[in-house]
C-alpha cells in the first residue's frame, strides 16, 4: 500500500508499505477520506519526535476491511471513523475517565499522550489501509446520510476545540474570548455557541478566517494587526474581562494575551501543542492569587465521543464544510503538505483521498 511516512525532520514522503497485519481485538480501515493535522506539521518540522519510518495521520474515516476474530458488533464494508484517540477503556487512566492519557501507566512509566497511537506510536492513516487497535471502543459508525467530509472533522479538530469549551466550563450567558482561528479555533467557537456563551470574540489576523467565525458563532472578530485584542476586549467588557479564555494557536504570545483578558474567577482553556517553555506573567497572573484556572485538554476519543459528535453533525446545528478549503490525492500528499505547513492559498483543511 502507499503511506506517508516521516523520514527525518523536514521530510514526509510517499512510500510503498505493507498493508498492516491485525489481531484479535483490531480492525483493518481501508481508509476513504484522512487530512493533515497541524500536529503532523510539528512531527514534520522535527518538533514532535516519532521514529522514522513512521506512518503519520490521525484521522481516519474509512470502510472496514477485515475485523480481528473477537471483534463483534461490526461488519466488514461498514463504514465507519475511528478518533485521533485510541483508548483500549481497560487502563488506569481510561477508567478514571481520561481516555486521552489510556495506556500512559505501563511498565516504561507514567507518560502524557498515552491515547494518542495513530502516527505517534503505531502506524497513521495518511495510507491506503490503517491498523484501528481495540476496534470495538474506537470505531463508530458513520450515518448513511453523510459523506465523509462531514465527518472528517470528528476525529481530532472537532472533539479538540469542542473539548476547549467543555474543559473552559462555559456557561450559558458567559463570555467567551478564543486566541486564533486556525480549524481548532474555530471549532472552539461553534463548541462555544453550543455551550451557550453568549458572547463570542475571536482573534485572528486572516479574514477568511474571521469571516469562517462569524458564520460559526463569533459575535465579534478582532484582528490583531489592526488592534491590540487584550485592550479591544477589555473595553468590550468594560474591564471585567471575559469568563472563559480558549488559547488554540500554542504560542507565549497568545497564551499570556488569553490569561490576561480573563476576569478574576475566569478560566484559561489551553488547547495549544507547544514547543518552548512558557512563562506565566506575574500582572495577568495576579500574583497567583485571581483565582483562576488553567486546564489543558488533549482531544477527546473513543466510540462514544465520536458517537455524540457524529450526532452534532446530523443534527445540522453547525456546518464544518467550510474548514475543507482544499483537496489532494493520496499520490499527491507531499504537495499538501507543503501547501498547509506554510499556510498558504487561505488553507484551512486538506482532505485527502486515497
Amino acid at each position: 500500500m502507499k503511506a506517508a511516512v516521516f523520514v527525518e525532520p523536514g521530510r514526509i514522503v510517499l512510500e510503498d508499505k505493507p498493508i498492516p497485519e491485525i489481531g484479535p481485538l483490531d480492525a483493518l480501515l481501508r481508509v476513504t477520506t484522512t487530512t493533515i493535522c497541524g500536529t503532523d506539521v510539528h512531527i514534520l518540522k522535527g518538533e514532535y519526535p516519532v521514529a522514522p519510518g513512521l506512518t503519520i495521520g490521525h484521522e481516519p474515516v474509512g470502510v472496514i476491511e477485515k475485523l480481528g476474530a473477537q471483534v463483534h458488533g461490526y461488519a466488514e464494508g461498514q463504514r465507519v471513523i475511528a478518533g485521533a484517540i485510541t483508548p483500549d477503556g481497560t487502563s488506569y487512566a481510561s477508567l478514571d475517565g481520561f481516555h486521552s492519557q489510556c495506556g500512559c501507566g505501563t511498565a516504561q512509566g507514567w507518560k502524557p499522550l498515552g491515547g494518542w497511537r495513530f502516527g505517534n506510536t503505531i502506524d497513521g492513516c495518511q495510507a491506503e489501509y490503517v491498523r484501528v487497535p481495540d476496534a470495538m471502543a474506537n470505531l463508530a459508525p458513520i450515518p448513511d446520510a453523510l459523506s465523509d467530509e462531514q465527518v472528517l472533522m470528528c476525529p481530532d479538530i472537532m472533539s479538540t476545540g469542542f473539548a476547549g469549551a467543555e474543559s473552559g466550563r462555559i456557561r450559558i450567558g458567559d463570555s467567551v474570548a478564543i486566541f486564533a482561528q486556525g480549524p481548532i479555533g474555530l471549532c472552539a467557537t461553534a463548541g462555544a455557541k453550543l455551550q451557550g456563551a453568549t458572547r463570542i470574540i475571536v482573534v485572528d489576523t486572516v479574514p477568511e478566517r474571521l469571516e469562517v467565525a462569524r458564520r460559526l458563532g463569533a459575535d465579534v472578530a478582532i484582528d490583531f494587526k489592526q488592534d491590540n485584542p487584550v485592550e479591544a476586549i477589555q473595553t468590550l467588557t468594560d474591564g471585567r474581562g471575559v469568563d472563559v479564555s480558549i488559547e488554540a494557536l500554542g504560542t507565549q504570545q497568545t497564551f499570556a494575551s488569553a490569561l490576561a483578558v480573563l476576569r478574576p474567577g475566569g478560566t484559561l482553556s489551553s488547547l495549544g501543542v507547544y514547543s518552548q517553555d512558557l512563562t506565566i506573567p506575574l500582572g495577568a497572573f495576579s500574583a497567583g492569587l485571581g483565582d483562576n484556572r488553567i486546564v489543558t485538554t488533549l482531544c477527546p476519543g473513543g466510540k462514544e465521543r465520536m458517537r455524540r459528535l457524529l450526532n452534532v453533525v446530523a443534527s445540522g446545528r453547525i456546518d464544518l464544510g467550510a474548514l475543507v478549503t482544499h483537496r489532494y490525492s493520496l499520490d499527491d500528499i507531499e504537495a499538501a503538505y507543503e501547501l498547509f505547513s506554510h499556510q498558504r492559498d487561505g488553507v484551512l483543511k486538506v482532505a485527502i483521498t486515497p
